[in-house]
């Protein structure tokens, strides 16, 4: 599976070093100045775009327009930065992740080794099976509508309704897995739509059971797909956990607001959550909040962390397999109520914007004794 990389920058010493660490991951890159970077992305499919920030102004148009070259597929974005000082501002744009300048290719690698990882899951998700499948529809305001499905993928449908759906509404669908006897009741959100009631759904909240389901279907009717890659991350590090989330250290973060699936594992005991990345510290490590959509959920990260607890010192094996680029937010609703759920990592990871990457780790480091368990 060729990848194929956008390298935006005229600096002549990034880009002789960034060319074979690309190639080294399967990435094809070809290069060009920010002026001409637009009309690369509309003619190309692209996996991957590098956007180098010296001309910061030119540089966020770039990424704005990376992030609409295309409703049905995500294209991983990387800023290139001279001042670290910026990286908030970088993220805010639309980067996933980030190099300092000068590459160094130690630093380079470590960063392209996740990013090839989400690109090569985006991919697989973004495997399309045609498909003609009757869908019920049930939108925010309660009625019902009549459609068909025209693809499937694991990520989600295009369907063409009796009518035209809201872009970024809710929507519930109802349909029967095509040769199976598989029903499907599932949340999505409207993530493109035409006047003529064709649109783009993106599943939301569907059960790990659901989602294997799906995977196998794609991965069955499509001719296309190839075998799945090991997609794991480099080394991590537990070093905090709570009721509400985790950090880890690893010098290969996934982006922020990115899809994982955790394995936990201590001694005889073995846990199994989701979660999003709220946090990321390039080269150094990431928070990650639960979904913990369930009561057994919730109850098996207590048990975790107590069993934690009674064995002060234990180094938990953690591995980290990365599902999607973006990932809808936790649903509230299936959080404990707050009087009950006081959880100072967990506000810690959802309101770090206005920290330094130092301010949050002197933060994190101040409250493991207090509220979190902190693991060594």
């Amino acid at each position: 599976m060729k990848l194929q990389a956008l390298l935006v920058s005229t600096d002549d010493e990034a880009a002789a070093a960034l060319d074979p660490v690309l190639s080294e991951f399967g990435l094809s890159s070809r290069r060009c100045g920010h002026a001409e970077a637009i009309r690369e992305l509309t003619d190309h499919k692209l996996d991957a775009v590098l956007v180098d920030f010296d001309d910061a102004q030119r540089a966020v148009l770039v990424l704005q327009n990376a992030s609409m070259a295309s409703p049905r597929s995500s294209v991983v974005t990387v800023a290139l930065l001279r001042d670290p000082t910026q990286v908030r501002g970088a993220f805010g744009a639309g980067a996933h992740f980030v190099l300092y300048k000068p590459i160094n290719s130690a630093q380079a690698r470590a960063s392209l080794r996740a990013a090839t990882i989400l690109i090569k899951r985006e991919r697989r998700r973004s495997t399309r099976v045609p498909v003609q499948v009757m869908v019920q529809l049930k939108l925010e305001n309660g009625s019902r509508v009549e459609g068909v499905l025209l693809d499937l993928s694991e990520d989600g449908v295009e369907v063409l309704a009796a009518q035209p759906l809201c872009p970024s509404s809710s929507v519930n669908l109802q349909f029967i897995l095509p040769d199976t006897r598989t029903r499907t009741d599932t949340r999505g959100e409207v993530a493109w739509a035409n006047p003529n009631g064709q649109s783009g759904v993106r599943f939301a909240g569907l059960s790990q059971n659901l989602r294997a389901t799906l995977r196998e279907w794609v991965a069955a009717n499509s001719q296309k797909l190839p075998p799945e890659e090991p997609a794991t991350a480099p080394p991590c590090k537990l070093t905090d956990i709570s009721l509400g989330g985790c950090y880890v250290e690893t010098e290969s973060p996934f982006p922020e607001r990115s899809g994982l699936v955790l394995s936990l594992k201590a001694a005889a005991m073995e846990v199994q959550a989701q979660g999003m990345v709220r946090v990321m510290h390039p080269g150094y490590g990431m928070g990650i909040e639960f979904a913990s959509r369930t009561g057994r959920e919730r109850e098996d990260a207590a048990n975790f962390i107590t069993f934690l607890i009674s064995f002060p010192g234990m180094s938990p094996e953690l591995m980290i397999t990365p599902h999607c680029l973006a990932s809808a937010e936790p649903d509230p609703s299936a959080q404990p109520e707050t009087a009950e759920f006081h959880d100072p990592l967990l506000d810690l990871l959802r309101y770090h914007a206005s920290l330094s990457q130092e301010d949050f780790l002197r933060e994190l480091h101040a409250q493991r004794s207090l509220a979190s368990v902190a693991v060594s």
